[in-house]
């Protein structure tokens, strides 16, 4: 099953076999194996280098290969080294050496491997930014289902000032488009033609790459064979997205948790993506949400590893680069699954408005807004701020709240406070009086879903 051996004499210790071995995570790039053979045999005859009868004969039995292996009628020999020499194995024995030995003519296992990876990674990008857009449109429509809802807004985990519900779920929407424009950006750079490097340094048969990269819808060619072939930048540029990408997914699911909590009851999340105890018959437990936040440093781990693997490699190709594959995998599996899953706990949940309302009462959160209502009648806000401070401090010792007090109560304090105080100071009113761009105000929420609406129309 090996690619080589004709300088050896001996036989591989089986120890070193199984260690060496990396059949057993790549063979999913088998698809981009045969795929990527295909163009290569095609332009192999297109450019004569092997007889055009023979590529023919080639192209025609990879084929046939790829519907054996997708319809289950064939499978990989378990005993391949790699993937390249399982595929091309098969290939023989269906063809013969003398036909299919001429496909890794004017190639190697080193630009062939980063070929495959990059066609794999670009699969597994649009199926992940397919899955980011579908949660992108349900915080959307969550946003849209929500305008009238105000919960409290917190800074330092402590309640700060009421915002529109929508406000706050838009938040986490454009966290998420940041991210899906860092995996377009990502796929750019991405999709480069490393086949037809060779080893490293090239090869002196007539090859056609713009031929090659045409065929496999890539939008060039790596310009330099040497980094061609010794470049993991693009998966290492993924999981640093991914991992972006996964701590927004944390936070969220963090929000989550802790709303679904009994001390929050700010939503109810479904049956179907929540668990229970095996000891506490009440309990209806957040598990997917907190899976998502513990998986989080998994994807930091993929990042991790890649980096630590090739910062301290020499051009070109190393072994060491063999591990690269399976914290990609992992990372555009977990990555992806979580995006998923998100959907389905938000397409779900419940929202609790009256829970969220109650949650503001005696929370002094809209004692800027009193502040604010000296200050627009020319009080220096500095000494509002300062008046406003006692108040709070008066209530907290009276056990009321902002809202519990009359105007003459507040004119006790300064004479100064008009009626228009006591309006300024209910949630509702707090929220909407931030009408500046980007605010939590519902005017200025509309503005923001018609530029949410329009990101969603562009993608």
């Amino acid at each position: 099953m090996a690619l080589w051996g004709g300088r050896f004499e001996g036989t591989t210790d089986a120890l070193v076999w199984t260690f060496n071995q990396s059949l057993p995570f790549d063979q999913r790039l088998w698809r981009e194996d045969i795929t990527g053979s295909i163009a290569h045999a095609k332009m192999l005859g297109r450019q004569g280098i092997v007889p055009e009868s023979d590529a023919a004969k080639i192209v025609a039995g990879l084929e046939a290969l790829y519907a054996d292996l997708a319809s289950g009628a064939a499978s990989l020999p378990p005993e391949a080294e790699d993937i390249h020499s399982a595929v091309e194995s098969m290939l023989f024995a269906r063809l013969g050496k003398e036909v299919a030995g001429k496909l890794h003519t004017a190639r190697s296992r080193n630009d062939q491997i980063a070929t495959d990876v990059r066609l794999w990674l670009r699969t597994a990008l649009d199926e992940l930014q397919s899955e980011l857009t579908k949660l992108r449109v349900q915080l959307v429509a969550l946003a849209e289902a929500n305008l009238g809802t105000v919960l409290p807004g917190r800074t330092h985990h402590q309640h700060a000032q009421p915002v529109l519900l929508s406000h706050h779920l838009l938040a986490y929407f454009w966290m998420l488009s940041r991210d899906d424009e860092r995996l377009a950006d990502c796929r750019k750079r991405l999709n480069r033609l490393p086949l037809g490097a060779g080893a490293l340094a090239g090869t002196p048969f007539p090859i056609d790459r713009e031929f090659v990269a045409k065929e496999l819808g890539f939008d060039g060619v790596c310009p330099n064979s040497l980094d061609a072939v010794a470049d993991r930048d693009f998966a290492v540029e993924f999981c640093a997205d991914a991992s972006l990408l996964q701590l927004h997914l944390s936070r969220l699911a963090e929000e989550l948790v802790l709303w679904s909590a009994p001390e929050f009851g700010f939503v109810e999340l479904a049956d179907s993506v929540t668990t229970g105890s095996s000891i506490m018959p009440q309990k209806k437990n957040p598990d997917v949400a907190e899976l998502i936040r513990g998986k989080t440093g998994r994807v930091y781990g993929d990042l991790t590893t890649l980096l630590t693997l090739m910062k301290g490699l020499v051009l070109t190709y190393n072994k060491d680069m063999q591990e690269d594959k399976e914290p990609l995998f992992d990372a555009a599996d977990t990555v992806t699954l979580c995006v998923s899953l998100m959907h389905r706990m938000l397409e779900t949940a419940a929202f609790k408005p009256e829970r969220m309302k109650q949650a503001m009462r005696g929370d002094f959160s809209t004692a800027t807004d009193l502040a604010d209502a000296l200050a627009a009648d020319g009080v220096p806000f500095r000494e509002a701020h300062e008046i406003v401070g006692r108040i709070v401090r008066g209530c907290i010792a009276e056990k009321i709240g902002l809202e519990d007090l009359t105007l003459e109560a507040l004119q006790a304090y300064d004479p100064r406070f008009t009626a228009t105080a006591l309006d300024a100071i209910t949630p509702e009113a707090s929220a909407n009086a931030r009408t500046s761009q980007g605010g939590t105000a519902r005017v200025a929420v509309e503005a923001q879903l018609q530029l949410a609406r329009a990101s969603l129309e562009q993608h």
